[in-house]
């Protein structure tokens, strides 16, 4: 096939050219076997050799290191060979912290000043295929009451972390920064990574959003690759089925996040600004922002190079665990060991009984939820030596027992959180708890595949329980700030065939309030709701001695203070009606439409003080 190469020369780049010439010493000579004699198909010669640079490019090494780490990855999977082999388990240093509590208002006191030079990654690179979305899933609104998306939600809780001042003191000057205490204020950047299928829509969301009220220069798109397909263990690249001047791809998976933040210069400017954490996460969790403040207070206090934000995790359930893993050769890591290795790896090595709940009815192991803070400068450094490249597993579907022939075609794919496997044993690598109920929402599943979870009593994860979940949320944590709002309670409705538990529906803004302690100073004495009332506050907003049975939006706006006080506010309020097969596509993911019968408003959108007295209709 060299001489097809040579004899089409005239039609590549320099570059172009050495990249094939390092495929036919690969044995990929497939690749170029079919094409006809010079002068035919030169444009889909020339398409095929651009996508195949694209590839050599988007990889840390180039195809040929594709290719030797394909073949060594699927000659140990057909040898079934056992990745933590000689590896033993404990459970390693970390922080399990309770939501309002003193020791979680220091942190997050500590935690509101080290987000003012946090860098921000959203790992948003899919489509909503899964969940029965055709949109990206970052469109998709956290809740309907206000229709706020995913990526509103985000964009707005960054800029309300850079605008918070902490309140409520109790911050030693060595907990706080010390000398350090005076900072210039930071645009704290955001950055976005897509894929071919999310880009252009993510940058129209931003455009027509007018960038959810963040300058331009703070959000930064990072488009990730695909990588090759692989078609047989001597890992030869697979060909379109349906034109052979394209390569079948698939995309690698999150953990390229790393090699697009080293090959995108983001981290060294970052660091010119003075940014020191960089804390990523997902594209469908409406509570991450929750517990941030309170991760990254941990983070600071215990000198993390890298923490993962955990929940309480059961014994043997379906979520990876948390687990430092010592070689006997010495060698150590902390890193997420999924459940279905997690407990074999106990029973083999530490624990005959495998992973079992410890006193406080959960496992030692804490779960994995991918939300991950990274000290830069260590990070930066360590990107430097690995060029980002992530350590990578192969997960062939094989025909029959001899794993000769797959299935269809597989490929490498890579992990974020596997990140700390490049690091030596002296890293300090650590990790946060908090209740999934204030930290913890994923919305990835279909209404069907939710109501198989449902059924087996698993959480559901729909876009359903997403909403729920979110006004709960923000209802206990009024509830923890002195007020009186109703628990919630199992459904009597049935939505998409699934009951939740529901009660008041509470939509507290960032700009309300992003920590504890600025929600708390607001919420005066005798603040109370009814469970079917629905309460959404913006900006600078106080009450005292409120009463609420109905639908209230209080909206201060552009420095407005807003005192709700000595208030009754009664009204038909708003519904959440079941509906089945509904047109509408949000309506039908949720299972239901809102109905807004009634609802007492108040926007101050200049720079006053108001106060509301008595009756507001």
């Amino acid at each position: 096939m060299a001489e097809q190469i040579e004899a089409n020369a005239h039609l590549f780049t320099e570059k172009q050219l050495k990249i094939c010439k390092g495929l036919l010493e690969e044995r990929q000579a497939h690749v170029f076997s079919h094409w006809p004699k010079l002068g035919s198909n030169d444009s889909e010669k020339i398409k095929l050799v651009e996508q195949i640079e694209s590839c050599d490019d988007g990889y840390p090494g180039g195809l040929r290191k594709y290719i030797e780490n394909a073949r060594k990855l699927l000659e140990e999977s057909r040898e079934g060979k056992n990745a933590f082999d000689g590896w033993e388990p404990a459970v390693p240093k970390g922080e399990r912290v309770e939501y309002a509590s003193e020791t979680h208002r220091e942190y997050e006191r500590v935690g509101v000043r080290e987000a003012k030079r946090t860098a921000f990654v959203l790992v948003a690179g899919g489509l909503g295929e899964r969940l029965g979305y055709k949109g990206i899933k970052v469109r998709l609104p956290v809740e309907r009451a206000t229709g706020e998306s995913y990526l509103g939600l985000y964009v707005k809780s960054i800029l309300a972390l850079q605008d918070c001042e902490s309140v409520g003191g109790g911050i030693s000057d060595d907990a706080a920064g010390g000398a350090d205490a005076i900072m210039k204020k930071i645009d704290i950047p955001l950055a976005i990574m897509t894929s071919e299928d999310t880009h252009a829509l993510t940058l129209e969301l931003l455009e027509t959003s007018d960038y959810f009220g963040a300058k331009k220069s703070q959000i930064h798109l990072m488009k990730q690759e695909k990588v090759p397909c692989l078609c047989d263990n001597d890992a030869h690249l697979a060909l379109n089925d349906d034109d052979k001047y394209v390569l079948q791809t698939k995309p690698h998976g999150h953990g390229d996040v790393h090699s697009l933040l080293h090959q995108s210069g983001l981290l060294a400017k970052w660091k010119d600004i003075g940014i020191e954490w960089v804390t990523f996460f997902q594209d469908t969790n409406s509570l991450v922002f929750r517990v941030i403040p309170g991760a990254l207070g941990v983070s600071k206090k215990n000198d993390f190079e890298f923490n993962s934000l955990c929940v309480p995790r059961k014994a043997k359930e379906a979520v990876g665990g948390i687990a430092q893993l010592t070689h006997k050769d010495g060698s150590r890591m902390t890193i997420n060991v999924e459940y279905n290795q997690l407990d074999p790896l106990l029973r083999a090595t530490t624990s005959p009984e495998g992973d079992v709940n410890d006193e406080t009815g959960f496992s030692p192991y804490p779960g994995n939820i991918n939300q991950l803070i990274i000290k830069l400068e260590p990070y930066e450094k360590q990107l430097a030596k690995t060029g980002g490249a992530i350590e990578e597993f192969v997960n062939p579907k094989y025909k029959d027992d001899t794993k000769t022939t797959f299935k269809s075609p597989t490929r490498l794919e890579c992990m974020m959180q596997d990140y700390p496997k490049s690091l030596s044993k002296s890293a300090s690598i650590g990790f946060t708890v908090f209740d999934n109920w204030v930290g913890y929402s994923p919305v990835k599943n279909s209404p069907e595949d939710g109501k198989r979870k449902f059924d087996d009593k698993q959480p559901t994860h729909t876009a359903t329980s997403g909403e729920f979940e979110f006004y709960n949320c923000q209802a206990k944590i009024l509830r923890l700030a002195g007020a009186n709002v109703p628990e919630p309670k199992l459904s009597v409705q049935k939505y998409n065939d699934m009951q939740f538990p529901i009660g008041p529906k509470c939509v507290l803004s960032p700009t309300f309030g992003c920590t504890f302690d600025e929600i708390k100073q607001k919420i005066g004495h005798n603040v109370s709701m009814t469970e079917n009332s629905v309460l959404i506050l913006e900006g600078n907003v106080h009450l005292e001695n409120v009463k609420i049975d109905g639908s209230v939006h209080i909206k201060a706006l552009n420095g407005a203070k807003i005192a709700l006080k000595d208030c009754e506010i009664k009204n038909k309020g708003w519904s959440w009606n079941a509906v089945a097969n509904a047109a509408e596509e949000t309506a039908r993911l949720c299972g239901f439409v809102v109905v807004k019968l009634e609802t007492a408003s108040l926007t101050r959108d200049y720079d006053c003080i108001t106060t509301v007295l008595d009756t507001l209709m």
